[in-house]
């Protein structure tokens, strides 16, 4: 049995201001910074094999914090990162709301396709183990929906700094 504990980044500055960040790196607020803290402790009895997370900085940033007495080393995987926004990529959300998504968007059927992939090298390299993973909120949605044939739409949102356990 494989555990994930797929974690969403903390909050960033960008998450308050409500834009669409996608691929830019993101930087964590202080409240973001604090949430981390506390999510740390929570985790805190929680022993991982491996730690995963997205090479945008702000799930590095996250991913430090998380396991910052821990001594795992980080992989760093763009597969991880948050839905590629195109053109729509540091957009004010207000702004956009309404509008249809240009061309350049990645679809949900690409991000769930990316996160089979995602899935595969789990049980190629992390079989039976328990697995931090530091991703974004629409991807480790995107995780959860491939992984248990759910809907995407069906599941939860995860606010920042929260996690969700998947058992494979």
């Amino acid at each position: 049995m494989t555990t994930l504990y797929l974690v969403r980044h903390g909050e960033t500055e960008e998450n308050a201001s409500r834009i669409l960040q996608g691929h830019l790196p993101g930087k964590l607020s202080p409240r973001g910074i604090e949430q981390l803290r506390a999510l740390r402790e929570q985790l805190a009895g929680t022993t991982f094999d491996a730690v995963l997370c997205s090479d945008l900085r702000r799930c590095a940033d996250s991913a430090c914090i998380l396991t910052e007495d821990r001594h795992i080393p980080l992989t760093y995987l763009s597969l991880l990162r948050e839905r590629d926004w195109g053109s729509l990529t540091g957009k004010r959300i207000d702004d956009i709301q309404h509008a249809p998504f240009p061309p350049d968007v990645e679809t949900v059927g690409q991000m769930l396709t990316r996160a089979g992939t995602f899935l595969r090298y789990i049980r190629e390299r992390h079989t039976g183990q328990t697995v931090l993973v530091v991703s974004h909120g629409l991807f480790c949605r995107a995780i959860r929906s491939v992984a248990t044939g759910v809907a995407m739409k069906d599941i939860d949102r995860m606010d920042n700094a929260t996690f969700r356990v998947l058992t494979l």
